[in-house]
């Protein structure tokens, strides 16, 4: 007989969720800036060597927030650009009934500002990606799993946006060593990427 119904093993995994992003965020805002950044040049080192890289296309980024702390992957927009990969960023857009989720492409890191979400967005007339056109996804992250979850800030904008891509696109996750943890409190809502990429390590799923 099962313990908890549907709805409470939901709450259950809700507040769990919670704690979690609390702990995960003291955690990585614990580390000096400066072990981070190393971190992040391996992590991004290690990206650059993937086939999955080489042979994209479209691949899909975020820009850091300095502020949390997320790794720094700002040098594969670079590098993308310069093998003429198209490059798209994503973008929170308010509608009536709430908000619009997507990627939209930028030539140039000029064109990414702060749109009232937090993180750099691309230009509203953006062109905006459609299925198929990103090939590679580059994920942030509070934390993720061996099997694949990622544990982000709750907004649920990748799990909403993840499936519009993936597949035929694959979505590779980036965090911290430290973020990898065993197992995630996982829900029907949640999106499990094909790689994690950490300093370390390189987890293709």
């Amino acid at each position: 007989m099962d313990l908890f119904d549907a709805e409470t093993l939901a709450d259950l995994k809700f507040r769990a969720k919670k704690q979690l992003r609390m702990r995960m965020r003291g955690l990585r805002a614990a580390y000096p800036v400066s072990a981070l950044a190393r971190a992040s040049e391996r992590i991004v080192e290690s990206v650059l060597s993937l086939p999955q890289f080489s042979t994209a296309r479209g691949v899909g980024l975020f820009w850091p927030m300095a502020d949390r702390r997320e790794v720094d992957v700002r040098p594969l927009a670079t590098a993308a650009w310069a093998a003429d990969k198209r490059v798209y960023f994503p973008f929170l857009e308010p509608t009536a009934a709430g908000f619009r989720t997507g990627f939209a492409e930028v030539h140039d890191a000029s064109e990414l500002a702060e749109r009232g979400q937090r993180f750099l967005e691309p230009p509203r007339d953006a062109p905006r990606a459609e299925r198929g056109q990103i090939e590679l996804l580059i994920v942030p992250a509070l934390a993720a799993s061996a099997d694949g979850h990622r544990l982000g800030y709750g907004s649920g904008f990748y799990d909403a946006t993840l499936p519009d891509f993936c597949p035929p696109g694959h979505a590779l996750v980036v965090v911290f060593d430290f973020q990898l943890l065993g197992e995630l409190p996982v829900t029907n809502a949640d999106v499990a990427s094909q790689c994690i990429v950490t300093d370390r390590r390189i987890l293709q799923l």
